[in-house]
Formats: C-alpha cells, sequence, structure tokens
C-alpha cells in the first residue's frame, strides 16, 4: 500500500531534491504549495488569467518538467506536473465560478455556474500540457520506481 501525503513535515525547511526518501507523489496536486526547493522555483511561473499568459505559463512549467528530467530528477518532474494540473484545476474553477469560489461565505451553498470562455481556454492549455507530462514514459517509470523504493508500508 502506497504512503499518504504528510502533511505534517517542516517542508519550508527541508530541501526534498537532497532527501528524495522523504518525498510522496500522494494524490492529484498534494504538496504542490509546499515541496521545496521545487515550489520556489516554479510558483514564479504559475499563471493563468488570459489563455496566453497560460500558453507562456504552462510552456515554461513543462520546460521546468524537462530540465528536471534531463538531470533525473523525479521530485522535480512530479512537481511540474501537479503545477500543471493545478492550472488546470484552477483556471476551471475560474471558469466555471466567477471570482474562482464555488460556495458562498454566507450559507455555504454552491454558487451560481458561469461558463467564461476565456477562463476554459486557458484550462484547456494548462490541460494539454499537463496530459503530455503526466503521460510521459520516463516520467510513469521513475514514478514507479520512486514509489516502489520510497514509499511502501
Amino acid at each position: 500500500m502506497a504512503k499518504k501525503f504528510d502533511y505534517s513535515l517542516d517542508y519550508e525547511h527541508l530541501d526534498l531534491r537532497k532527501h528524495p526518501e522523504i518525498y510522496t507523489v500522494g494524490r492529484g496536486e498534494q504538496g504542490v504549495l509546499l515541496v521545496q526547493p521545487y515550489k520556489d522555483e516554479i510558483l514564479p511561473h504559475w499563471r493563468f488569467k488570459t489563455p496566453a499568459i497560460a500558453e507562456e505559463s504552462s510552456s515554461k512549467i513543462y520546460e521546468l518538467f524537462l530540465t528536471y528530467k534531463k538531470k533525473g530528477d523525479f521530485i522535480g518532474m512530479d512537481m511540474a506536473r501537479k503545477f500543471l494540473q493545478m492550472g488546470y484545476t484552477r483556471a476551471r474553477r475560474y471558469a466555471n465560478h466567477k471570482g474562482g469560489r464555488k460556495y458562498s461565505k454566507k450559507d455555504g451553498s454552491i454558487l451560481p455556474y458561469q461558463n467564461d470562455e476565456v477562463k476554459a481556454e486557458a484550462a484547456a492549455i494548462f490541460k494539454a500540457k499537463w496530459e503530455i507530462a503526466k503521460t510521459d514514459e520516463d516520467y510513469k517509470k521513475m514514478k514507479r520506481i520512486h514509489q516502489q523504493k520510497f514509499e511502501q508500508e
């Protein structure tokens, strides 16, 4: 059985490039805004306000994915993949709900659905890059190896 992502670790002070054994892939985007030094390397490039910005952002993050791949840095690849996924999910949320809020602050009810075509296009741009990253054969192989080596309970 695979380990769950451990939110109790002090990620701000851990360098997971130096300690890959600590990293857990988790599910979806878990840890995307925590794991250092990757968060600081990727986050400044993460934007999705317009399709043009999403294209530039997703291309830069995918470029980082490839750079991590060349270095054999699975954690960097996985974190770049998570940022691409998060670009898709956040842009979709803004496409579906004005201001990116799904639930009302007042009573917790689901806010009305909308279809913001600009944000939907930005989401599609991120989704395309995310699909390329997550289906990369080297990424899938490195993920399997990492999980077998470090994530078996």
